[in-house]
């Protein structure tokens, strides 16, 4: 078992920063694939960012490539997302999500979330 506790959510300006925290507890964080999703009420939850059980490598979607970045601290068990130039599309529940394995276009397969942590971008 992995829990995942989101942090760092709020209300931003649109052009503005945020940057998200994902404590993890439980089995070895490092031997877990780390992921942020989003979802607003009444859509499918999305995929934003995704990176490797050691950082090597990172995938984003394509709405936020160049604007977001996911990184992680194995020491640490934290895993976060640095979202610059936010836009009011931008604003959603932020869900943290680990996992073992990647679909064939990068998006992580969720085997735990997070309980999520609201971003509200004022245009």
């Amino acid at each position: 078992q992995v829990q995942l506790v989101e942090s760092g959510g709020g209300l931003v300006q649109a052009g503005g920063s945020l940057r998200l925290s994902c404590a993890a507890s439980g089995r070895a964080f490092s031997s877990y694939a780390m992921g942020w999703f989003r979802q607003n009420t009444g859509k499918e939850r999305e995929f934003v960012a995704a990176i490797t059980s050691y950082g090597v490598r990172t995938y984003y979607a394509d709405s936020v490539k160049g604007r977001f970045t996911i990184s992680r601290d194995n020491a640490k068990n934290a895993v976060y997302l640095q979202m610059n130039s936010l836009k009011p599309e931008d604003a959603a529940v932020y869900y943290c999500a680990a996992g073992t394995t990647f679909t064939r276009t990068h998006t992580l397969n969720p085997s735990y979330w997070g309980q999520g942590t609201q971003v509200t971008v004022s245009s």
